[in-house]
């Protein structure tokens, strides 16, 4: 895997990566977040995921901003996924896992996730959540490039 690509600006979307097998849950997360979750950020462009390769290859080739992993997924569950991708991708973006339990945040501290929300969503704690790493994203990447 290589480093991830281009950044969102102003101008061009933040691009999610959405991963569940379950489109009921990726519905889920793009109802809680909408086009815009902030004014202050730009449009998001969902890439929605249903399987493992695909979530590799989607990371691999660049240009995300902030991947969301279901924790709960099957046969290849978020955490196992985050985990692989925090390994392998050089400045990989943050990583958000959903979790089936609030119990269950300490294992994305094992997946190195930089987040956890638990199922069910709660769109006002996801949407908290993805707007503060994807500003912490934005401002790191600003940062590099200046």
């Amino acid at each position: 895997m290589t480093e991830s690509g281009p950044q969102a600006t102003p101008t061009t979307p933040v691009r999610v990566c959405l991963y569940s097998d379950d489109s009921d849950t990726r519905r889920a997360v793009m109802t809680a977040l909408g086009k815009r979750p902030h004014p202050d950020l730009p449009d998001f462009e969902y890439v929605e995921v249903a399987t493992e390769p695909r979530v590799i290859q989607v990371m691999d080739a660049g240009g995300i901003t902030l991947a969301i992993l279901d924790g709960e997924a099957v046969p290849a569950g978020g955490m196992g996924i985050a985990r692989q991708l925090k390994d392998e991708i050089y400045r990989c973006p943050p990583v958000l896992v959903l979790t089936g339990r609030p119990q269950d945040a300490w294992l994305a501290t094992w997946s190195k996730a930089e987040a956890a929300v638990p199922h069910p969503i709660d769109p006002m704690q996801l949407a908290e959540t993805v707007i503060r790493l994807v500003r912490d994203r934005l401002g790191s990447a600003a940062a590099t490039t200046s």
